[in-house]
């Protein structure tokens, strides 16, 4: 897998887990589906960010980002 797809999914996910962990908070509910979705987020954020060359910097995931997304959609 491509460290920037993986990038790109891993913040994805990662987005979506915040918002799970809020509301499972709010309905007073365990939060385990967002408790996964952290981990496998994290996971993934780990593994791209030590298989490329460099790294990320924050001003990396906005071109980073959108190249996938056109790489994948196009």
């Amino acid at each position: 897998m491509d460290p920037d797809l993986a990038f790109v999914i891993g913040l994805v996910l990662g987005v979506f887990a915040i918002l799970s962990l809020v509301s499972a908070i709010t309905d007073a509910r365990a939060p385990r589906v967002a408790a996964f979705t952290i981990v496998a987020s994290g996971a993934l954020l780990v593994w791209a960010i030590a298989n490329k060359p460099g790294g990320y910097s924050i001003n990396d995931i906005p071109d980073t980002f959108l190249r996938v997304v056109a790489k994948y959609l196009a």
